[in-house]
């Protein structure tokens, strides 16, 4: 579970981002704008770091400011379930990212399977939607909904890993290499397998 000071912080700058876009008033918007700085020291304080990196990691704020999408495929062969080894941490996670505008949730997450692994998937079904601040994850600045869907292949073509990523192999569930937990934890495979298992199960959402 993501720390309550930082749920409320990211909350407070996310209520203080969408007021600057709304508001009118001179003296409102003086108010917002106090309220925004305060909640990026206050993530600042929370995470050893400045308010200007923090920012930068929430980058432009325009618009009512709403959770970001990341989608994430779970492709099992023989027992054994995709993963891709990212560049930014040498550690390995489920193929995925962030939803792009006007392309749907199963199109984009087949889209980065092709992109990170170079094989051809199809959605077969959405077995989790997950708040990432309420799971295991590292903490976040940013507020995420994350979609884990099951998908199969469509050819046999061996595994092409893209440039985003160093390499892509499958894992046998008690053989896992280390995990890019910002991206999946070990919960997100687990039910990966157990919804390969039994397809009947209901959905997980927050």
């Amino acid at each position: 579970m993501e720390d309550q000071w930082l749920s409320w912080a990211k909350r407070i700058s996310a209520l203080a981002d969408t007021g600057l876009h709304y508001c009118r008033d001179t003296f409102d918007r003086e108010r917002y704008e106090e309220l925004s700085a305060l909640s990026r020291e206050m993530m600042a304080a929370l995470g050893d770091a400045t308010p200007e990196r923090i920012a930068t990691a929430l980058g432009p704020r325009e618009g009512h400011v709403t959770p970001k999408i990341d989608v994430r495929a779970a492709v099992i062969e023989k027992g054994r379930i995709l993963l891709v080894q990212e560049r930014s941490d040498g550690r390995w996670t489920l193929p995925g990212g962030y939803a792009e505008v006007g392309v749907s949730a199963a199109d984009n997450t087949c889209k980065e399977v092709w992109e990170e692994a170079g094989i051809r998937v199809r959605v077969k079904r959405l077995y989790a939607i997950r708040h990432k601040a309420r799971h295991a994850y590292p903490p976040d600045v940013l507020d995420f909904y994350k979609l884990f869907f099951l998908c199969e292949r469509l050819d046999d073509a061996a595994l092409d890993p893209g440039h985003e990523v160093l390499d892509a192999a499958y894992f046998a569930p008690d053989a896992l290499p280390p995990l890019s937990t910002p991206r999946a934890i070990a919960r997100d495979i687990e039910d990966a397998f157990a919804f390969y298992a039994q397809p009947q199960r209901p959905t997980i959402i927050d």
